[in-house]
């Protein structure tokens, strides 16, 4: 393998190896009997089993499952999801396989003592309902609330049985729940009356003290709780007091500004604002005294006894005015002072309210919130008198149960299993999976050479030709055969590759054993010759020789006996059917001349044959076998590689490749030999349109028998002929 890698990686430009469609159908094609063989082992097996295995039963019972609810509108109002709902049906599921169940069923039918007759349980309830857990299968049809259960037997009664108890068992089961629960959810209510009741006792004693301790006195006016406070009452003095404290600045406004004026003026001001009769009969009075003063003082001295009077009377006038117009002024003052004292006291009996308001409100708080407990402990004591009574009243309506067996299990008419032909079915598949994977795998195991590529890529050689399977000899067969075509290709291969016109010594070599290099050497020096060229085929094979014996040819004076002196080259070389083909056998081998072909003599042979004819074929002995092949190739000019396809591992070819390399011989090519064209359709191309060219291609080649012209050339030829010598170069 390291030898490969290092070719591998010596060439440049490889291509990748990547794997096509048709290589994976030539592989199937390789291997198709492997295939054939799994596929029907894994059928058969499969078809038999299921013959022996004991039929199972199955029986099914159908139940519409549905949410609790009853047959009329409960009086409770109730949240109802409409629709289909997974959760619930996934949860009736768990129910049906639950040991609250299942152990009601075995102990109804005695599945422990039935069970434990035919499959030894040994009387536990547990392994009775394990095994019962295997056998049911509870399935929902979609998009329904029907739910089915299917249950598996040996005994069809029994499966039939079994479904119909668990079915009635679940649907008892559904029944007494439903009136458990209601009768422990009333309990639990009554119970929570009873706390209630004593919550409402103690918030009417709450209300209770708060009136007495802070003395509120309520009243009920239409249904509604009215304390004794009156919020107008201070609404109405505060009224009051800005309305006073109003009229006080307008009288303080005024007798001040009164103050100010003269003497003259306040007595008419006063009496514009002050309405006072005494004072108006008095400055009525005057003015008329001063008019009739001024009327008549003109007329008088001031000595005269009538201006005097006159003076005098204004004068006492006017005084007994002004001391009016103090009195008013007196009066303006009281009033004023009057309504001081008023706004005073009013202010003080306001705060007085506003305080008595505050203290009041703190108490209407308290007893606020001690009412407000008392109204929610009320409602909440009679919300849950009302749920127990509703409760009572919807336990006793009629309710359909919430379980419906629509369909009963029956006994089975055949087995649901084994099931023949799906199993036959998955039998066919699988063999098929399984011999397509054991092809591949035998494949991938196999390291022998299969395609051109492999060659080329392993041995960094050209591929000259690819010859089919059942390959005879081409004088045999006739030079009209089908697989003549094949070593007419490799013939010109061999003449364009070689680059030398005068390395015409070729030795054909092969790995190992049976790779068909002999028959290789022996049509390839056929269509040389054929083709008018003269050619000497030596059997070089001086341990194995048979060449002689496909010639139809002796083999008592070959190679060894030129070689050792004993014979001349015209008296050892022979001619055969064709005429420009002569052939040299190896003549008998003596034990003391086993290193013969590495002398001297070899050597000079070698000469002399290429100058006599125009090419000198040898056939060597495998290369891995005796050194006798290393030396023909290290003498010869070129050396054809021999290799049988699926046959030896690329190993062996590689070191034979390198074995030429290390004596110095040339690797003209590789041969592909023994190529299967009816199950490797990749080497179609290579060879596959010169049977479809030739006139007998509607007869195929008889695996190498001689037919024809072949028949009569060997007819011609006995092996118990003597030896025809060669009398002419």
């Amino acid at each position: 393998m390291d030898a490969a890698a290092s070719y591998a990686d010596s060439g440049s430009g490889t291509p990748e190896n990547k794997l096509h469609f048709l290589d994976y159908w030539r592989i199937i094609r390789m291997r198709k009997l492997i295939i054939f063989m799994v596929f029907v082992l894994v059928v058969t097996t499969t078809t038999l089993l299921t013959q022996w295995i004991e039929p199972t039963f199955m029986s099914t019972v159908r139940m519409d499952v549905q949410k609790d609810t009853s047959d009329i509108s409960p009086l409770a109002p109730q949240q109802i999801q409409m629709g289909y709902d997974p959760y619930f049906v996934m949860t009736q599921f768990e129910i049906i396989q639950s040991k609250e169940v299942l152990y009601k069923v075995i102990d109804d039918l005695k599945l422990v003592q039935r069970w434990n007759q035919k499959y030894l349980l040994g009387e536990s309830k547990l392994k009775a309902f394990e095994m019962l857990q295997k056998i049911i299968d509870p399935r929902n049809v979609r998009n329904t609330s029907i739910i089915e259960i299917n249950v598996y037997s040996k005994d069809k009664a029994e499966a039939a049985e079994i479904a119909n108890k668990i079915a009635e068992v679940y649907k008892t089961n559904r029944d007494e729940l439903r009136t458990r629960l209601v009768d422990e959810g009333i309990k639990t209510l009554k119970i929570k009356l009873a706390e209630h009741d004593g919550f409402v006792e103690l918030a009417k004693s709450n209300v209770n003290w708060v009136l007495k301790d802070k003395g509120i006195v309520v009243t009920f006016e239409g249904g509604n709780s009215m304390t004794s406070l009156d919020v107008e009452t201070l609404r109405q003095l505060d009224n009051e007091l800005v309305s006073l404290r109003t009229v006080l600045t307008r009288q303080q406004t005024r007798f001040d500004e009164l103050k100010k004026l003269k003497q003259e003026d306040l007595r008419n001001a006063i009496g514009v604002i002050q309405k006072d009769e005494l004072l108006d009969r008095g400055l009525e009075k005057l003015n008329v005294a001063r008019q009739e003063f001024i009327s008549k003082s003109k007329d008088l001295g001031p000595l005269n006894v009538e201006y005097v009077r006159m003076k005098d009377g204004i004068t006492e006038l006017s005084d007994q005015v002004d001391k009016r117009t103090a009195a008013v002024m007196l009066g303006l003052e009281a009033d004023l002072k009057a309504t001081q004292k008023t706004v005073d006291e009013r202010t003080q009996k306001l705060e007085e309210e506003k305080k008595k308001n505050l203290d009041f409100a703190v108490n209407k708080r308290l007893y606020q919130q001690a009412r407000e407990e008392l109204d929610r402990q009320m409602r909440l004591r009679e919300t849950v008198d009302t749920k127990i009574k509703v409760e009572e009243i919807d336990k006793v309506i009629k309710r359909s149960s919430a379980v419906r067996i629509i369909d009963i299990a029956e006994a089975a008419v055949k087995a649901a299993y084994p099931k023949m032909k799906l199993n036959v079915a998955l039998g066919a598949l699988v063999g098929l999976i399984l011999g397509i994977g054991l092809a591949f795998f035998i494949e991938y195991l196999d390291t022998s050479v299969k395609t051109i590529d492999d060659v080329e890529r392993a041995l960094q050689a050209p591929v000259l030709a690819v010859i089919p399977q059942n390959v005879g000899a081409l004088l045999e067969e006739g030079m009209d055969s089908p697989h003549a075509e094949a070593y007419r290709v490799l013939r010109t291969n061999i003449l364009f590759t070689r680059k030398d016109e005068n390395a015409n010594a070729i030795t054909v070599v092969s790995g190992g054993a049976g790779e068909g290099k002999s028959t290789t050497v022996l049509n390839l020096a056929t269509i040389f010759a054929q083709n008018g060229s003269k050619v000497l085929l030596v059997d070089s094979d001086l341990r194995r020789p048979s060449l002689h014996k496909r010639l139809g040819l002796s083999n008592s004076l070959g190679l060894t006996n030129y070689l050792l002196g004993q014979n001349k080259l015209e008296e050892v070389v022979q001619t055969t059917a064709l005429p420009n083909l002569h052939f040299l056998p190896s003549g008998r081998l003596p034990s003391s001349a086993l290193g013969i072909l590495n002398s001297a003599q070899m050597k000079n042979f070698i000469t002399d044959a290429k100058s006599r004819y125009d090419f000198v074929f040898f056939d060597a002995p495998p290369i891995m076998g005796v050194s006798d092949a290393t030396v023909l190739a290290s003498g010869a000019d070129l050396s054809l590689l021999v290799i049988q396809y699926r046959k030896y591992p690329q190993t062996l070819a590689i070191r034979a490749r390198q074995m030429v390399d290390k004596v110095g011989g040339r690797l003209l090519g590789v041969v592909l030999n023994n190529i299967n064209l009816a199950s490797d359709s990749s080497y179609y191309y290579y060879s596959g349109y010169h049977y479809h060219s030739n006139n007998n291609a509607d007869e195929p080649p008889t695996n190498g028998a001689p037919t024809g012209k072949a028949e009569r050339r060997k007819s011609s030829v006995s092996t118990d002929a003597p030896a025809s010598i060669k009398s002419k170069y």
